[in-house]
């Protein structure tokens, strides 16, 4: 335990005495001793469990459990003078546990999951992005040779050099802008007539 003093509270020493004579009255058989131990310490091992990042209600549950340990096994304590060390092993010993069975046992939203999963189509809509592919293919092979080398270009690459686009079609840069407007209002009519 530490041994700076609390503000406004006992020394960290007065503490430690107050509760090995505490513990050592009840083992020698006075009852009312065992509720000025609990008096004392619990606090502290209040601060020990919140210490370990459990909720209140699981404190209060780690903090009373150590007290029940303690009653069921007063035995293993062989020094009264380890009773500060032994409730705060046990308390925190509780709430590594209390601690591990939460992690395993805490309900997760869905919308939580949704978000770490990876992104899924439906084999519906697989199906239906398929048929819209062939669809869009079939109508680009009934345009004009011309038309389908410069939409490819246009549609895989995202920002098209013109100037090797009108090098490798043969026609000048001020004229691709117009020409791939015309050819996507072929391919839209294309489309309209393919559904």
């Amino acid at each position: 335990m530490a041994t700076h003093d609390a503000p406004g509270g006992p020394t960290s020493s007065a503490l430690y005495d107050a509760a090995t004579d505490a513990f050592r009255r009840w083992r020698t058989g006075d009852d009312p001793a065992l509720d000025d131990l609990v008096r004392i310490m619990s606090p502290v091992l209040w601060h020990v469990v919140r210490a370990t990042g459990l909720d209140r209600e699981a404190t209060e549950d780690v903090v009373q459990n150590t007290w029940l340990t303690l009653v069921r096994s007063a035995d293993s304590v062989r020094d009264a003078q380890a009773i500060t060390r032994w409730l705060c092993t046990a308390a925190r010993r509780e709430a590594w546990r209390v601690s591990k069975l939460g992690t395993r046992t805490r309900p997760v939203e869905d919308d939580v999951l949704d978000a770490r999963l990876p992104a899924q189509t439906s084999p519906e809509s697989e199906v239906v992005a398929g048929d819209e592919s062939a669809l869009l293919w079939q109508a680009l092979s009934r345009l004009p040779g011309r038309c389908q080398k410069l939409l490819r270009i246009v549609a895989w690459e995202p920002r098209p050099d013109y100037s090797s686009v009108a090098d490798s079609l043969e026609m000048p840069i001020g004229s691709i802008g117009p020409t791939r407007r015309r050819c996507l209002d072929k391919l839209r009519v294309e489309l309209g007539g393919a559904t």
